[in-house]
């Protein structure tokens, strides 16, 4: 079930320059290690369960029941799930911050006159509580998508661009038909990213309003 939240047209042209930028939240927006780590660790204690917590972030990207299955039986991965979203707004969102470039990427897209959406395997509600608390101010969050899923999203959106530090972030633009450009700040290197199919690779956000500039100037010529 996927979530979408839409905000305000934060652009008055947006209409006239239909540039449409998608961007996946954990790991390319948000390091969002240290808040899952703090979830994780209450969501062990409370089950009595052993959970390498580490290991659990490092791995980020897939949706949270493909993750909670390597330490939970199959048939008590869904209630587990609940109470693990249950506790994290409470532990998870104060702890995580802004990787870098994540706010200038996103009033890049902006300052050209389109439109920045976050595609997430995450809940939307919980995507929304990171953005507002980091200060990133997207268009639209869309929710609770992994992998080729978040292309659908990403293609009745008019995505042309979509940002991913996962393999499965390029496979979602590949569904899409939109361009893959992909961070190495995630699990996934420059190698992986590469082979499978990504079309630009940045070491991080920092690099993203250069080439979005040079991107949306040849895309206009």
């Amino acid at each position: 079930m996927t979530s979408t939240v839409q905000r305000p047209d934060r652009h008055p042209h947006a209409q006239r320059h239909p540039l449409t930028v998608g961007f996946d939240l954990d790991m390319t927006l948000v390091d969002s290690r240290p808040g899952i780590a703090a979830a994780f660790r209450v969501l062990a204690a409370e089950t009595g369960t052993s959970i390498d917590v580490d290991l659990v972030v490092n791995r980020l990207g897939p949706p949270l029941e493909t993750e909670l299955a390597h330490w939970f039986p199959a048939d008590r991965v869904p209630a587990v799930a609940a109470r693990y979203r249950e506790l994290y707004p409470d532990h998870a969102i104060t702890p995580s911050t802004a990787l870098a470039g994540a706010r200038e990427s996103v009033a890049a897209v902006r300052a050209l006159g389109g439109r920045a959406i976050v595609v997430t395997a995450k809940q939307g509600a919980h995507a929304e509580l990171h953005l507002d608390h980091l200060g990133i101010e997207p268009d639209a969050v869309i929710g609770r998508l992994w992998a080729e899923a978040k292309g659908d999203a990403l293609r009745e959106h008019g995505a042309q661009v979509y940002v991913g530090d996962h393999l499965g972030d390029v496979r979602g633009a590949r569904v899409a038909g939109a361009l893959s450009v992909a961070v190495t700040t995630g699990p996934c290197d420059a190698t992986e990213l590469r082979a499978a199919g990504a079309d630009v690779v940045l070491e991080a956000l920092t690099g993203f309003p250069a080439w979005l500039a040079s991107f949306d100037a040849a895309r206009v010529a």
